[in-house]
């Protein structure tokens, strides 16, 4: 979830007129290795970010899915700064806030609020490295699945009566690449074992957790 920071944040962007830029379904604001003058943070809308590996796989990183930086992070080089991810709308559109890159850091520079937005934010990044770090080598592959299950509860998360509500479609392609899983295949017998158990189901392609504490489990 986005930090307190960021409502900070939001109040300088309405006050400076930032603009907003909208995107539509599965276009991209940033692409791996691109240059790009701008740093993009986002108003309404779900992101995914993802980084293509040597292997030429997409790996998930995270859904951006409340207002927050998107393209913070950065690699100089000689002829610019480029992007180290891609950054993809996921829902029917996205809006985001632009600004020139110069203009943010000069910002950042005067404002020593701003300069904490900024470095809560690399803290929270770091923190969710680790999470992924842990995911991915600890618990096994069910264990991957039911860590970045668990995660999504944060993302779209909706009580329900029966159990919380996953409310937006993610497919287990999508899954796997959050886990690092080369094939859904194994994704697949996963959440298959997990409706078994009765600890999920998948409702018109949205997943209804009846257990919680379950996934829980393979995060603590």
């Amino acid at each position: 979830m986005a930090s307190e920071y960021i409502e900070d944040l939001i109040d300088l962007l309405e006050e400076k007129n930032v603009p907003v830029v909208t995107r539509k379904k599965h276009s991209y604001v940033m692409y791996q290795g691109i240059e790009s003058e701008y740093i993009y943070i986002l108003k309404d809308g779900v992101a995914k970010i993802s980084n293509i590996l040597r292997d030429g796989r997409e790996f998930n990183i995270a859904y951006v899915s409340e207002p927050d930086f998107v393209s913070l992070l950065e690699e100089k080089q000689p002829d610019g700064v480029i992007s180290l991810f891609n950054v993809r709308i996921e829902t029917d559109e996205a809006t985001f806030y632009r600004i020139p890159r110069r203009d943010f850091w000069e910002w950042v520079r005067a404002d020593i609020q701003l300069f904490r937005v900024v470095d809560d934010f690399y803290k929270r990044r770091l923190a969710l490295n680790l999470e992924i770090l842990q995911k991915m080598t600890i618990n096994g592959k069910k264990g991957a699945v039911c860590a970045c299950i668990y995660k999504f509860i944060d993302n779209f998360g909706i009580q329900k009566k029966e159990g919380i509500l996953i409310d937006f479609p993610i497919t287990n392609e999508d899954i796997a690449g959050f886990c690092g899983i080369s094939t859904r295949t194994s994704v697949n017998r996963i959440i298959h074992d997990l409706k078994a158990e009765k600890v999920i189901d998948v409702i018109d392609n949205k997943i209804m957790v009846y257990n919680a504490q379950y996934l829980e489990d393979y995060i603590s």
